[in-house]
This record gives structure tokens, C-alpha cells and sequence, in this order.
């Protein structure tokens, strides 16, 4: 078994101070998509691919530009509650993940259609997940929506794609804030060196790994760092995942 170090760096502070968590609500709108059963939210802008089999399920949702930072907003997680609308709403809140992008439609003005244009700050649902603060025949309402630290099971996960010199990485199953500002890798035959970020989730490295044992350190928005030493073994192969350290 390889030997997983865990190296937390950050304040727990951070979370309710800096990055609001737990603090104000803010205003947006949210609609829904991907059909009773979620499928049609499966892949999407993050790379996470299979919803269902990577942990997140149907609690996601497609972000706005305004919200989805180029990527970079990828895994934050966000608490909604349906807001100031009686006839829709239903009582309660939901906590999602970020997995997607709500790409935005010129087309339409920004208030019949164009619910996804800068600047709205916008959550394109799945639709279970809408429905359990919405009536489904709303189709779109107004909801209020905060940070919250992301709670997940077991370790972060790595998934080693690519090929040699072209070492792509998914990251997936992040705590804390959730979202990935930074990614180093380590072999066992080098020092860290820093990825850079392909797409959503996938970081990139352009070095020879091959047969060296790989550590990693993910740096999130807030700050705080996990390093997940000797995570894949010197043997890994190329479409392989393998779990870290995780964010306290």
C-alpha cells in the first residue's frame, strides 16, 4: 500500500472569513437540466465524465461565466435555497457541486432566455436536484446561494490519463473548498514540479513519469494544501485512479 502523507497548510478560519463561507446569501436564478434521471448532466465543461461513478451523483450544477471563472470553480460547492416566491419555491436548502458550465446564448436577452449571460450569476441544475426546492413547472426561479466547504468521502482521487511526456491528471473528490488553484507532481526520481491546468479538473505535465512512484500537492482557493506522497506506486499505468489524502 503506498505510504499517503497529509500536509494541511491554512487556517480554518479562511473558510468563514476570507471566502464567506456560511456567511451572507447572495441572489441569483437557478433552471434545471439532464432529464428525471440526471443523465444528460454526465461529462461536461470540469472533464469529471461519469457523475454517478466519480461520487458527485445528482447534486451538481452548470455554472454561469460569471460564476464558472474560466474553470477554475470546478468541484466549489455551494448551498441554494429557493428565495421570495411562494408559489414555486419549496422550504429547505441544497448543497451541489460545481461540474459543469452554462455556456451563455446571445441570442436571447438576459431575462427571457439568456439566463447564463454575463453577468448573471446563474445554476443550471440537474433536475433532481432542482426539484427538491422547486415545483419542476417553475421552470426557472429565484434563489439565494452561499460557499460552503465541500464534504466528501474517502481521499481525493487521481486519474492518471495521457501518455508518456504528456501526463494528464483528473482530479476528482476534493473537501474543503473544493475548487483547485494549483497542482504539483513529485516521481520518485524527481523534484515537485508544477501542472498546468489543461481543462476543468485535468491538470497537465509534460515530464517522463513513467515507472517512478508520483506524489501530488493540491493547492484550493482558500489556501490550504494537501500533499498525497507516493500515491500511485512506481507500476502505475496510464488510465489508473488512485486515492490520496483529503482536506480536513
Amino acid at each position: 500500500m503506498a505510504l499517503i502523507g497529509l500536509y494541511v497548510v491554512g487556517l480554518l478560519s479562511l473558510l468563514s472569513t476570507a471566502y464567506g463561507y456560511g456567511g451572507e446569501w447572495i441572489n441569483a436564478h437557478a433552471t434545471f437540466y439532464g432529464g428525471g434521471d440526471a443523465s444528460g448532466t454526465m461529462g461536461g465543461a470540469c472533464g469529471y465524465g461519469n457523475l454517478y461513478s466519480q461520487g458527485y451523483g445528482t447534486d451538481t450544477a452548470a455554472l454561469s461565466t460569471a460564476l464558472f471563472n474560466n474553470g477554475l470553480s470546478c468541484g466549489a460547492c455551494f448551498e441554494i435555497r429557493c428565495a421570495s416566491d411562494p408559489r414555486w419555491c419549496l422550504p429547505g436548502s441544497i448543497v451541489v457541486t460545481a461540474t459543469n458550465f452554462c455556456p451563455p446564448n446571445f441570442a436571447l436577452p438576459n431575462d427571457a432566455g439568456g439566463w447564463c449571460n454575463p453577468p448573471l450569476q446563474h445554476f443550471d441544475l440537474s433536475q433532481p436536484v432542482f426539484q427538491r426546492i422547486a415545483q419542476f413547472s417553475a421552470g426557472i426561479v429565484p434563489v439565494s446561494y452561499r460557499r460552503v466547504p465541500c464534504k466528501k468521502k474517502g481521499g481525493i482521487r487521481f486519474t492518471i490519463n495521457g501518455h508518456s511526456y504528456f501526463n494528464l491528471v483528473l482530479i476528482t473528490n476534493v473537501g474543503g473548498a473544493g475548487d483547485l488553484n494549483a497542482v504539483s507532481v513529485q516521481g520518485s526520481k524527481t523534484g515537485w514540479q508544477s501542472m498546468s491546468r489543461n481543462w476543468g479538473q485535468n491538470w497537465q505535465s509534460n515530464s517522463y513519469l513513467n515507472g517512478q512512484s508520483l506524489s501530488f500537492k493540491v493547492t484550493t482557493s482558500d489556501g490550504r494544501t494537501v500533499v498525497s506522497y507516493n500515491v500511485a506506486p512506481a507500476g502505475w499505468s496510464f488510465g489508473q485512479t488512485f486515492s490520496g489524502g483529503q482536506f480536513a
